[in-house]
């Protein structure tokens, strides 16, 4: 047992291992965690709540998501902004197992000392993120961090979620990826504030910037939204071994955010992510509280044999079944 007052003044002063205790805590599914888990978000709430830069980052698995956040991590941290980096891996769908190696993948972020890196998996959870990552966030924010990045699982067109929760939403696309088509399809493209181009050097600097001119135009395509900021989203190219690049990077998220804090963008979208996060909050404790009922259980092994004794011609009778059982 912890005492989450105690937890949530460690936290709020800048201790790193209490943070650290405090996302293990509500990340467990066990019934007497989750009672500590809610009275330690009441505690920090209760402090008055912070707001950092909160930036999400997706793309397919190889575009360079770890190198570019290592190198925007550590121009920040050198400038003495604290960066939390929330880097969420795929789960194991037979075993729940995740490899987590993304905190390898930014060496010299990991020995920042304003640096925090946390790899979370999945669960299995759609959407890029984790179920508790909103959470996480909240507790990164409460802990003093000045900029949070999510790094997606970046597998698919999924990963929208994580714009739901972030104040920038990054898409990271390779240089002669044959991605470029991708550029004109709905669903990521438009909720992606900034679309860059990476590896943008050597080589490939002049394949990434043929590459950016794709997407240039397919962003062109989409409706204006009244959220952006004029000539925005954009297609840029970036590479994460040079500074001067990186800088540029770090303008144009800076950009999006003051033009978004200024015109009232900024605070109407915090408040549809509570909502949100409230409806997304009360599924998954429904949820929960129906798998832990005995009634739930018995009822889902009853449907699993009888559909497996009678195959496809039971399956009209489930739903009614279900209805009954859930008393719907």
């Amino acid at each position: 047992m912890c005492d989450p007052h105690a937890l949530a003044k460690l936290l709020m002063s800048g201790d790193r291992r209490s943070l650290a205790r405090a996302i293990t805590l509500i990340e467990s599914s066990r019934p007497e965690h989750r009672t500590e888990a809610d009275a330690l978000m009441e505690a920090l709430s209760a402090g008055g709540v912070r707001q950092a830069l909160r930036i999400a980052l997706t793309g397919s698995p190889g575009v360079g998501k770890s190198t570019l956040i290592d190198a925007l991590g550590i121009m920040l941290t050198q400038r003495r902004l604290k960066v939390a980096v929330l880097a969420i891996d795929p789960s194991s769908v037979r075993t729940g197992g995740s490899i987590l190696g993304d905190k390898t993948r930014m060496e010299r972020l990991a020995r920042e000392p304003l640096a925090f890196i946390r790899p979370t998996p999945t669960n299995t959870v759609l959407g890029g993120v984790a179920v508790t990552t909103k959470d996480t966030v909240f507790l990164c924010e409460q802990a003093g961090f000045d900029v949070i990045v999510v790094e997606t699982t970046g597998v698919g067109q999924s990963e929208t979620v994580a714009a739901e929760l972030t104040d920038v939403f990054v898409l990271l696309v390779a240089a002669a990826g044959g991605d470029e088509l991708q550029g004109v399809k709905r669903g990521i493209m438009e909720k992606a504030d900034l679309v860059m181009v990476t590896k943008a050097d050597g080589v490939l600097q002049a394949v990434a910037a043929q590459t950016c001119a794709h997407y240039s135009s397919a962003l062109k395509l989409l409706a204006r939204r009244p959220s952006d900021p004029e000539n925005y989203p954009q297609a840029v190219t970036v590479s994460a071994l040079e500074p001067a690049s990186v800088e540029s990077f770090w303008t144009h998220l800076k950009h999006v955010e003051t033009w978004r804090r200024d015109s009232g963008v900024w605070q109407m979208r915090r408040a549809r992510q509570d909502v949100d996060w409230v409806k997304s909050e009360l599924r998954e404790r429904v949820l929960l509280r129906a798998e832990c009922d005995p009634r739930y259980r018995e009822t889902v092994a009853n449907l699993e044999a009888a559909v497996l004794r009678h195959g496809s011609a039971f399956h009209s009778k489930v739903r009614a079944q279900l209805r009954e059982a859930l008393q719907f």
